[in-house]
């Protein structure tokens, strides 16, 4: 991630310059998740979230058959892998969401990758370790994301990041 990469504590800040460099970056956090972990993704629309979660399903060697889409319709698709991805899209849903209405503590206590987009949808006690990432369109194609690590996995995972 070259110069753009900077750790501050639990946060992280870096830029993407295209839809394929948004693509790597989650390549490479999902190659380097080991264990179930929740994914917080929020931003407008078309800053680079599902292209995100498609680079994350590649490292988590989702079979190449599977094409990640948004499950705008609906709501959390589910896909094999090294570890189970969860792909959560609460954008239709309007206001603060019942979790427990639609079903997602379930797959938040469960064995796999979450990943959510429109995650601030949520209350923010419906998870608590979690990675938090904020997209934000700085350009036509460039991105700058956030991460905020809430535990020690999502903390650990910022570090090992740090160093590829």
């Amino acid at each position: 991630m070259g110069s753009d990469f900077q750790v501050s504590n639990f946060t992280v800040l870096t830029k993407t310059h295209s839809r394929e460099e948004t693509h790597s970056l989650g390549k490479k956090i999902g190659d380097l998740i080991t264990a179930p972990m929740i994914i917080a993704l929020s931003g407008d629309l078309g800053s680079g979230k599902t292209a995100f979660v498609q680079g994350l399903a590649k490292g988590l060697e989702v079979p190449d058959q599977y094409y990640i889409t948004s499950p705008t319709f609906t709501l959390i698709n589910e896909y094999p892998g090294r570890l189970h991805l969860f792909h959560v899209d609460l954008y239709r849903l309007e206001g603060q969401v019942d979790a427990e209405q639609i079903g997602i503590y379930d797959i938040l206590q469960g064995k796999g990758v979450v990943a959510i987009e429109w995650a601030e949808k949520l209350p923010e006690s419906a998870f608590e370790d979690h990675l938090a990432i904020t997209f934000e369109i700085v350009a036509d194609e460039s991105r700058q994301l956030r991460f905020f690590a809430y535990g020690q996995q999502p903390v650990n995972l910022i570090h090992a990041l740090g160093k590829v």
